[in-house]
């Protein structure tokens, strides 16, 4: 599936959203190589072909080619391999005859045919769910990835036609119900959850088809880009009232000690006298000032006197 973006948007959203690639919703092509597969049938083929030649050669002319060719292309469709990891539905007269594979397996030809190839191993398929609303309506682009795999072929030949698709629009509806039911202040916050809701609903749903669900993750979160600015925004208040309120607790604090050493001060001329000295040294030891003092403090210093000796 492709998405175009619209000419009547302004140059920055269009620089944003280029850069942003919203996942698809098809399955990516399998990479795994089916080369010894079509080396067997053409194995196959020469081999009939070679064995009526050979057996009309004395009697060559087209009708024995023709011979041959449908000799060899009669063997190539009867004999077959699958690999380890498929199974072949196969079908007899329009009916389900049997599940055949892994491995070597016999097709009868004109009345036998392969249906679907079946991959059993566990697929992974990304999906996407574009300006879906949340529960405060906000539209918001979710992509996520499902980990699947078939472990009834019977059925998911039978019970649903083109059964990858099925699993990615039935992904791509149960997260749209999903989101539908959560704020936007609560979308990031649940994803472990939301991912075990949507795996236990698809598990359900698929069971019936023979795919299990194996878990269901997701992987991004995209709000619109005037949204952001107004998140960006709340955030930095509620940043900044937090700090004032912060500030404002630790000046009350500050304060309240000040009123209680006031009060010891007051009760005890003496503490005053030793803080004077100690906010003196303070000034002073460094010794890169001179600390010019009147009288009255001066007289503090002596010790003899502040603890009533002579």
């Amino acid at each position: 599936m492709k998405f175009s973006l619209r000419k009547d948007r302004d140059n920055t959203t269009s620089q944003a959203d280029a850069r942003r690639t919203v996942a698809s919703t098809e399955l990516e092509p399998n990479e795994t190589t089916r080369v010894g597969v079509f080396l067997f049938a053409l194995i196959m083929f020469l081999l009939g072909f070679a064995v009526v030649f050979c057996a009309t050669l004395p009697w060559l002319s087209l009708a024995t080619v023709v011979a041959a060719v449908a000799a060899g292309l009669l063997l190539a469709t009867a004999f077959r391999v699958a690999p380890q990891w498929e199974k072949v539905a196969v079908l007899r007269m329009g009916k389900f005859r049997r599940i055949a594979g892994p491995g070597f397996y016999v097709v009868a030809p004109f009345v036998e045919y392969a249906a679907i190839h079946i991959d059993h191993r566990t697929m992974t398929s990304a999906f996407s769910a574009e300006a879906a609303l949340t529960a405060d309506l906000v539209p918001v682009d979710v992509d996520a990835i499902i980990f699947w795999l078939v472990w009834d072929a019977k059925k998911a030949c039978l019970e649903v036609a083109n059964y990858p698709k099925a699993v990615l629009w039935s992904a791509q509806t149960a997260l749209r119900d999903a989101i539908g039911q959560i704020n936007l202040a609560d979308l990031s916050l649940r994803r472990k959850q939301i991912d075990r809701e949507l795996q236990q609903v698809l598990g359900d749903k698929c069971e019936q088809w023979g795919i299990t669900v194996m878990s269901v993750e997701i992987r991004d979160i995209a709000v619109p880009l005037e949204l952001q600015d107004a998140l960006s925004k709340e955030a930095q208040a509620e940043r900044e009232r937090n700090a004032r309120v912060i500030l404002a607790e630790v000046e009350k604090d500050i304060s309240e000690m000040f009123v209680e050493a006031a009060q010891i001060y007051d009760q005890n001329p003496k503490a005053m006298q030793l803080r004077a000295m100690n906010l003196a040294y303070e000034g002073t030891r460094d010794g890169k000032g001179v600390l010019l003092a009147p009288s009255s403090l001066a007289d503090s210093f002596d010790v003899g006197k502040l603890f009533g000796k002579e």
